[in-house]
């Protein structure tokens, strides 16, 4: 018996094909990628309007990891730019809105203001993460915030918290610099 190899080449090539399409799972882009990384145990610095001071800040993915969860708490012992000193806590959440297919973070302080922001695409990078403020609770909505998460490693990343008032340009109000705690 005499086998065409064009035949066999194209049989085999038949029977494979949908096997390796099978094989093939479907991959879907993953919506939190840009801020995975942030899951963890993080302590810093910080330094800004409330002069310079340390941050521990934990981010767990809760919920059936559908939201992240900030945890912060930033000390600023007395000094001369802050004569009482000051203790700062907030919580935050980061969610997926599928329906606009965008990360959104609120941030609730312990001065009973809240901040809803919005990934802001055009302004970050892979390295680079912006989020622009789009609602405020218990603070006037001429006021605008951005904070901005750039990171340097794995294990450091730098946050940046500025504001503006009304059509004035963002100033920065604190910034700091965290490195991921070891267990």
């Amino acid at each position: 018996m005499r086998v065409d190899l064009r035949s066999l080449v194209l049989t085999l090539g038949c029977l494979a094909g949908p096997v390796a399409f099978a094989q093939a799972p479907e991959t879907k882009p993953d919506p939190w990628a840009p801020i995975r990384f942030m899951a963890g145990a993080w302590r810093g610095t910080a330094s800004g309007e409330p002069g310079e001071g340390t941050a521990v800040r934990r981010y767990e993915f809760i919920l059936q990891d559908r939201f992240l969860h900030e945890r912060n708490t930033s000390t600023f012992p007395p000094q001369a730019k802050n004569k009482a000193g000051e203790v700062h806590e907030h919580w935050g959440f980061f969610s997926y809105d599928k329906k606009r297919k965008t990360l959104l973070f609120r941030q609730f302080h312990q001065e009973s203001f809240v901040v809803t922001y919005a990934f802001n695409p055009a302004l970050s990078t892979p390295a680079k993460l912006v989020f622009d403020s789009e609602a405020f609770e218990n603070i006037p909505s001429t006021w605008k915030a951005r904070e901005t998460y750039e990171r340097i490693s794995a294990d450091e990343f730098t946050e940046t918290f500025e504001v503006a008032q009304a059509d004035k340009p963002f100033a920065i109000y604190s910034r700091n610099h965290f490195r991921r705690e070891r267990p």
